[in-house]
């Protein structure tokens, strides 16, 4: 029987949770770690050379967690070509992996497209908050407050006022509403 030390079960844990694409329920933007790459500042060149290491003989679930952990941390610093190339490397696209396709889609002004990847996401996870977050935004960014509402309505559903997905959302729209978008 093999026998992990607590940092290696830990470890092991977030991979398979993020291969099988089992994400908090209440946690927006829940960042994925690496024992081996979170010692470098995210996005310096030692960080990329780390996080693009993952040897093939560790196994498809542990590169594919590998990918997203680089691709989630590349576009969350507003490195979205590069976020791409990681995510897009996945074998496997889970519910969290599209998300993050179609966040960095959206953040390159791709919003139609972004659009798309979200609903990927929600066809595989109905309950993933986050990426009904980020479609509630996008439909901020096309100027449909209406559908932006309808998402926040449907997070309450799933998690209530106080989990992250539904606070950010409601900044958002109150924020556009702010700025002179339509009235609420």
């Amino acid at each position: 029987m093999l026998r992990l030390n607590a940092p290696a079960r830990g470890t092991a844990l977030i991979i398979v949770s993020l291969a099988l694409g089992i994400v908090p329920a209440l946690a927006k933007d829940q960042s994925p770690a690496s024992v081996t790459c979170d010692q470098f500042e995210k996005s310096t060149q030692a960080w990329r050379d780390c996080a693009a290491a993952a040897p093939a003989s560790a196994g498809p679930a542990v590169i594919d967690a590998e990918l997203f952990y680089a691709g989630y941390w590349l576009a969350k610093n507003g490195h979205y070509a590069d976020a791409l190339d990681y995510l897009s490397r996945t074998r496997v696209k889970n519910a969290r992996v599209l998300t993050y396709i179609g966040f960095a889609n959206r953040k390159m002004g791709r919003v139609e497209e972004a659009m798309g990847y979200y609903r990927q996401a929600l066809q595989k996870d109905p309950l993933n908050n986050v990426a009904r977050a980020y479609l509630g935004e996008a439909h901020l960014t096309r100027g449909d407050l209406f559908a932006a509402s309808e998402e926040l309505r449907r997070i309450k559903a799933s998690c209530g006022r106080g989990c992250e997905p539904y606070r950010e959302l409601e900044s958002r729209i109150s924020e556009y509403r702010s700025a002179g978008g339509e009235p609420g």
